[in-house]
């Protein structure tokens, strides 16, 4: 049913084409430029250093959040928790010891964080903070206004002010847990716009990286800006939604160190939403980019062609 509501609403979107939207020009529509920017090499922004070798047990909590009285933001946190791994997340479970990484992550079109539990999870028990919004309009029992993506990017950002504020709460489990110079933005279908947003036209200096699952640069452009952020796309070559060939030119267009993970049998979200061997591959593959990009690990890039390509499921454009 997600799935489904997710087509209808992005397919809404598209044919929007989100032109027009706040009384300005229209937007720029996600287009690679006739000569794409050469990507550049560099490193993370973050000093070099290890990624966590053994799994946490995962913890999870709601921060209720509101950007002015008619944008409530309620935000979904799973973290790194003390116990055994494997288990069943356990809410509001007492903080591992350490500090770790943030990860803000944007939802698609009708869903809501808990619809990408099996991934984010996963990036919680190898070491990440995982802080997702359930954005007023774009979320589940919202109204479905897809134009209101364009003002996601502030949200995402509003947010991750308030998560990275708990570090310095009296009292607040999370205060000690989260570095705050350690942070990367993800999301899926609007989720994956909002999130190019904060690299283009809503730029979020704080940001070190950047994923984008079956996204396009519809209404917020392709004029990435700042500090160099590396990205990793995913992206399915069958997906009904948003074209492969609409997120590939996003791609094409990043001048920074990036990485596109393409499925040919992959389509809009079932990679992403459903356990199997392709949410394996996916969530290995972008747990060893955070890994690189939040921890400075140098070993998790070298792992990273391997895992994208094992069993044949999926390709590595690789320009990390």
């Amino acid at each position: 049913m997600f799935r489904r509501r997710t087509a209808l609403v992005a397919a809404a979107l598209v044919t929007a084409g989100l032109a027009g939207c706040s009384g300005g020009a229209a937007p720029t529509v996600g287009k690679a430029p006739e000569d794409p920017p050469k990507a550049t090499t560099a490193a993370p922004r973050v000093p070099a250093g290890h990624a966590p070798t053994t799994s946490f047990a995962v913890g999870v909590r709601e921060l209720k959040l509101s950007r002015g009285g008619d944008r409530p933001l309620p935000v979904t946190i799973w973290y790194p928790a003390r116990g055994a791994a494997g288990g069943t997340p356990e809410r509001s479970a007492p903080a591992a010891a350490g500090r770790f990484p943030v990860v803000m992550f944007s939802h698609g079109l009708g869903g809501r964080p808990a619809d990408y539990q099996l991934l984010l999870r996963r990036w919680a028990a190898a070491g990440f903070v995982v802080a997702a919004p359930t954005f007023p309009h774009t979320g589940a029992g919202g109204d479905g206004n897809p134009l209101d993506v364009l003002n996601q990017p502030a949200d995402v950002s509003y947010a991750l002010t308030r998560v990275l504020a708990l570090d310095r709460k009296a009292g607040d489990p999370l205060r000690g847990h989260l570095d705050p110079e350690r942070v990367a933005a993800a999301g899926h279908s609007a989720g994956g716009v909002t999130t190019i947003g904060l690299f283009t036209a809503g730029r979020d200096d704080r940001l070190d990286a950047g994923i984008v699952f079956a996204g396009t640069a519809l209404g917020v452009g392709t004029a990435f800006a700042g500090a160099a952020a590396p990205q990793l796309f995913v992206h399915g070559e069958a997906d009904e939604v948003v074209s492969y060939a609409a997120g590939k030119a996003v791609y094409d267009a990043v001048p920074w160190p990036k990485a596109m993970l393409s499925l040919p049998k992959g389509d809009h979200g079932r990679a992403l939403l459903s356990d199997g061997t392709a949410l394996r591959v996916v969530a290995d593959t972008t747990v060893e980019f955070l890994r690189w990009t939040l921890y400075g690990d140098a070993t998790a890039k070298r792992r990273l062609p391997a895992d994208a390509t094992r069993g044949g499921l999926a390709t590595l454009d690789d320009h990390l």
